[in-house]
């Protein structure tokens, strides 16, 4: 499993490079613009990527996280929130290239952010939670650069595997 999530964590830092470039041409006020998707505009879309992904490695690593809400905006300036989501991607490389078979076959406890609730996870399906629910937001991601640039980059795993092997 660890050469499986270590694969995804470099796809997600290759996938976001790629949707934050593309964002990053747009005006600022097209990427704060309400355009209908679950957070809104881009630009929350983007921090409530970077919000959960937090949460979850706090939780991966049996820590604390912070008490943001999901829509919670940790960066108001896009470059800041792309200066982030680069070192939060490089710390997600970094967590499973440390991380254990043993570590990876594990669990985690933890509460959720909105529920008082106490949960045991086993810690791949965390980590398989962690980057389909970023596959999940850049799919909204790409449709709203699609709207606002019309075009968006592609963000397939073949692309990021063919690129990888060349």
């Amino acid at each position: 499993m660890k050469a499986h999530f270590a694969k995804f964590a470099r796809y997600n830092r290759w996938a976001n490079r790629r949707l934050y470039a593309a964002a990053g041409a747009l005006e600022d006020a097209a990427r704060r613009r309400d355009e209908g998707a679950f957070f809104g505009s881009l630009h929350a879309t983007l921090n409530h990527l970077l919000v959960t992904d937090v949460i979850w490695l706090a939780r991966l690593r049996g820590i604390q996280g912070p008490p943001w809400g999901l829509d919670h905006i940790a960066h108001d300036d896009f470059d800041d929130l792309g200066a982030a989501r680069a070192a939060l991607d490089d710390d997600l490389i970094l967590y499973v290239d440390e991380a254990t078979e043993a570590d990876i076959a594990g669990t985690i406890s933890y509460r959720r952010v909105s529920t008082p609730e106490a949960f045991v996870q086993d810690t791949a399906e965390a980590l398989a939670h962690l980057f389909n629910h970023q596959t999940h937001h850049r799919g909204q991601c790409h449709m709203l650069l699609t709207r606002l640039a019309g075009r968006a980059p592609e963000l397939d795993l073949l692309y990021f595997a063919r690129e990888a092997a060349a």
